[in-house]
């Protein structure tokens, strides 16, 4: 017998905006432009019928992120994780608020995330009784590689996630293993293409738009 999926009620969506921007010149990426919104709000409108609550973590510019309706949240000072310690660091500013049993994060530079991430996550860490999940894709060479920054993490988490940190650990898939996480295949790679430059977003502004979900291809 399958277990139950889990609530949207169970989940808080958490949008990472709290990077430097720095292979796009130091700009804050969630605020660039992409078909007329900025990213983060994409983001934030793909996330928001697959979560029950919504939040965004960004280190700058926080009113223009306040503007989109939601909490924002900087990251948290942790002593010994040193000044900046990367996504991470928004993972715990989004577990510290979490009033939900999961949390759901996702990077604001990926607009076309699958929209079903939430549910097939959620059901792959009821069914191996894991404390994360992550998806997991093929690479332009057929390489099945994780997703690491999209992460559905048990909010009990929260003191194992700040004890790494504080022990200078920074990359999500040496916690997320050690945690016992769970991947979960995703055949279309695409829905996971992040735009990290400025060319690349100017290259994605000029494709044609992604079919709505059943659109026929």
């Amino acid at each position: 017998m399958s277990p139950p999926l889990l609530p949207r009620e169970a989940l808080t969506g958490l949008i990472l905006a709290g990077g430097r921007g720095s292979r796009m010149g130091g700009v804050d990426k969630g605020l660039q432009t992409w078909r007329g919104l900025p990213l983060a709000l994409h983001a934030l409108m793909r996330l928001t019928p697959q979560v029950g609550e919504l939040m965004v973590n960004a280190n700058r510019n926080l009113s223009a992120y306040e503007s989109f309706g939601v909490p924002v949240w900087p990251d948290p000072v942790i002593p010994g994780a040193g000044d900046f310690p990367g996504p991470l660091a928004g993972f715990l500013a989004g577990l510290e608020r979490c009033e939900t049993d999961w949390l759901l994060a996702v990077p604001c530079d990926t607009p076309n995330f699958p929209e079903d991430l939430a549910e097939r996550l959620g059901a792959a860490a009821q069914a191996a009784g894991a404390p994360i999940a992550l998806p997991r894709a093929q690479d332009a060479d057929g390489v099945w590689r994780s997703q690491p920054a999209f992460c559905l993490v048990r909010a009990d988490r929260m003191e194992s996630l700040l004890r790494f940190l504080q022990a200078g650990g920074r990359k999500i898939d040496r916690w997320t293993d050690a945690e016992g996480a769970v991947l979960v295949d995703f055949p279309d790679a695409r829905a996971f293409d992040n735009l990290n430059t400025l060319d690349e977003l100017h290259a994605a502004q000029a494709r044609p738009a992604e079919p709505a979900a059943g659109a026929p291809r």
